[in-house]
């Protein structure tokens, strides 16, 4: 079934920072968010993608919305994205630059919770997540916690964008 062109976001809450390799996430709560351009076979399949990418982070989805969602991806390796979806979530994003260095020993701690074809550390300038469900929403800017990539499945190409939600 193609799907080319529509989108699929998730917002997690998970019981701790994700990635972190000291600490447990599970069981992590999910709301997901899917484009409503989309016929209901390709809402069914992109959720089907969704959690197959998302694996035990999105065991327990709380809600599957369809709304509009949109992925705006900048020059490859800029760190430069936009997703909205709908009125719930924004995750607008920009590279890493020298007025970002924290201490001398700038390495990823956390890794991308899939695997990638190419992907670049990012300053989430907002991440916000305003829906229903979850048990909270949040707004945070300017921090260390997202990653721009691409990742291949089946031969294509596909843009992701992940906030770590620290």
């Amino acid at each position: 079934m193609a799907l080319d062109g529509l989108s699929v976001a998730a917002a997690v809450r998970a019981r701790a920072t994700l990635g972190d390799p000291y600490e447990n996430p599970y069981p992590a709560k999910s709301v997901l968010m899917v484009d409503d351009q989309a016929t209901p076979a390709q809402r069914e399949a992109l959720v089907a993608f969704a959690r197959h990418m998302g694996g035990r982070l999105l065991e327990n989805v709380e809600q599957v919305a369809a709304m509009p969602v949109a992925l705006e991806v900048g020059p490859q390796h800029k760190g430069v994205a936009l997703l909205r979806a709908g009125q719930f979530a924004v995750v607008h994003t920009r590279g890493i630059n020298e007025h970002d260095h924290l201490c001398g020993n700038e390495y990823n701690f956390y890794p991308p919770l899939t695997e990638t074809t190419h992907v670049m550390p990012a300053v989430a300038l907002t991440d916000e997540y305003q829906g229903p469900a979850l048990g909270e929403t949040w707004s945070t800017h300017d921090k260390r916690s997202a990653f721009v990539g691409t990742f291949a499945v089946g031969g294509a190409m596909t843009a992701v964008n992940h906030s770590s939600g620290e």
